[in-house]
């Protein structure tokens, strides 16, 4: 028996329960992996999944997990990418109802096990592929990024946000981080933003135009939406690409139609599952984030630790919104 963390109905993070369960081995002819998971790596999807408010319905008794870093210990036929003692992470690509990490011994699909870079410990190894790979397919993928560009980060403070940043840096643009308020400005920085604008407290059209100097905006990757990105519409360049991945604003995105019109701007809704599950663009994504993991160009950012037995805390965190990177629970 193994312990695994469930939930039998959706609401509060009291409703996660650690329960005792057995793995099977992997079947013959099914292609999984069977890891002794290590660290688990929190997302907001999570979150939603548990609350009943994520993209499909909890499957009761309902395990959740997207991402989690470990050794192998069993592999199914038709395996060959991987061997039994190899230390490996999780990238997103499955569905809750599929798969989950939130437990010791896990099965997974073989498309989303990767060996990690060496550097890495296994917290740094849990906290990687979301964050990285969602910044990769936005940024580069579907957002054209090239050196010199502006590039205006939504949720710069996420762990997607600071994984932007890097991306970002690494490829040689001008980054201009947003967030709430200023109070995190200072950090911003740090991570490597060139710009802070808070979006409660400042003109964001105006402080946009004062940053670019007439050059005008590249790319947008937002995370949140909503009425307030009319405001970068306006500082944006010609043929300028907005990419939203999230809807942290519930309300739908204001367009305003002449610079639409007059820039060419393209707009995009995007999904991480776009990337993970095309094996022609995971592959490249994997390779572009080991690769930049492994040279230390690219880290990730862990803002906190808990316990297995310290979930329900974990997402009590998680929904505080206190975070700056990601939380990594220790298992």
């Amino acid at each position: 028996m193994t312990k695994q963390i469930q939930f039998t109905k959706t609401g509060s993070p009291d409703v996660l329960q650690i329960v005792d369960v057995a793995v099977p081995a992997p079947k013959e002819n099914e292609v999984q992996i069977q890891i002794q998971i290590q660290a688990i790596g929190l997302n907001r999807a999570e979150m939603m999944y548990r609350e009943g408010a994520y993209v499909i319905d909890p499957v009761f008794p309902a395990t959740l997990g997207y991402e989690g870093a470990g050794v192998v210990v069993a592999i199914g036929e038709g395996v060959n990418e991987v061997a039994i003692g190899d230390k490996v992470s999780i990238i997103p690509s499955f569905m809750f109802t599929e798969y989950g990490t939130y437990g010791e011994i896990v099965n997974m699909p073989k498309h989303a096990v990767v060996k990690h870079p060496d550097n890495l410990t296994m917290e740094q190894a849990s906290a990687s592929w979301m964050a990285f790979v969602t910044a990769y397919g936005g940024l580069i993928e579907f957002g054209k990024m090239q050196k010199g560009d502006v590039v205006v980060l939504g949720g710069a403070t996420s762990s997607v946000g600071l994984a932007s940043i890097q991306i970002a840096k690494m490829q040689g643009a001008t980054v201009i981080a947003l967030s709430r308020t200023h109070a995190k400005g200072d950090v911003l920085l740090e991570k490597g933003a060139d710009f802070v604008i808070a979006t409660s407290e400042d003109d964001v059209t105006a402080q946009l135009l004062k940053i670019i100097n007439g050059k005008g905006v590249n790319v947008v990757f937002d995370p949140v939406g909503g009425q307030e990105a009319s405001k970068i519409f306006h500082a944006m360049a010609q043929d300028g690409r907005y990419i939203i991945y999230g809807a942290l604003s519930h309300d739908d995105i204001a367009v305003p139609v002449f610079p639409i019109l007059g820039k060419h701007l393209t707009v995009r809704g995007y999904e991480l599952f776009e990337i993970t599950t095309v094996p022609e663009k995971l592959a490249m994504a994997k390779q572009f984030v080991y690769d930049g993991l492994a040279n230390g160009q690219l880290r990730p950012e862990i803002d906190k630790i808990f316990a297995f037995d310290e979930m329900v805390k974990a997402h009590e965190y998680m929904a505080s919104n206190q975070q700056i990177g990601k939380i990594v629970v220790k298992v």
